[in-house]
């Protein structure tokens, strides 16, 4: 059984993602994930983008460095 592809172009990725334009192109040009150039425009599998996320998920307890105590 075949799995059918989502594509989304980089407005919609963008939005699929939670970020802006700017970001996307910077994330694909630093090879975060695939980006496919098809005639003009460039589109993007939504798997890959399902696979960065998971990625760049945060695990518990590795943002220490963000809290700060409070001085009284």
């Amino acid at each position: 059984m075949e799995v059918e592809r989502k594509w989304l172009g980089t407005s919609e990725a963008s939005k699929y993602l939670g970020i802006n334009l700017r970001t996307l192109y910077r994330l694909i040009d630093q090879g975060e994930f695939s980006a496919y150039k098809i005639g003009r425009v460039i589109r993007l599998k939504t798997e890959d983008l399902d696979s960065f996320l998971e990625r760049s998920k945060i695990q518990p307890g590795t943002l220490e460095h963000l809290h700060y105590e409070i001085k009284s």
